[in-house]
């Protein structure tokens, strides 16, 4: 059973360091604000809390366990707020998301077809 957990936590730790190496490299690349912020987003909620969980295997039943598994309770309720939250923010501030085509902002034609030959 030891062996079992002591896997179980390395598989953890290596899939969770993969995941915020990725989610690193993807928030340089990605072009625009709200492509960045989906990045994070995702490797603060899946990546560190992959790697806590990995730590309260390593930790065993205990003080240090249950510490853990408040701190990934708490990233999992606060991090996808306050990323929503940053996105409200960046469309209150003007930020615009990168889109392959362009938009028309302008109100006058939005009930009208638009007639592409």
């Amino acid at each position: 059973m030891a062996l079992f957990l002591e896997i179980l936590s390395w598989g953890l730790l290596i899939i969770g360091s993969v995941m915020l190496i990725i989610g690193g490299i993807g928030m340089v690349r990605l072009p625009d604000v709200f492509s960045r912020m989906h990045g994070a987003g995702i490797i603060d909620t899946m990546g560190a809390c992959t790697i806590l969980l990995g730590l309260t295997f390593q930790a065993g039943l205990g003080i240090v366990t249950m510490k853990l598994v408040l701190i990934v309770v708490f990233i999992v309720f606060t991090s996808p707020t306050a990323t929503h939250a940053l996105a409200r923010a960046a469309l209150h501030g003007g930020a615009r998301p990168q889109l392959d085509e362009p938009v028309d902002d302008d109100p006058a034609s939005q009930g009208e077809a638009s007639s592409k030959t």
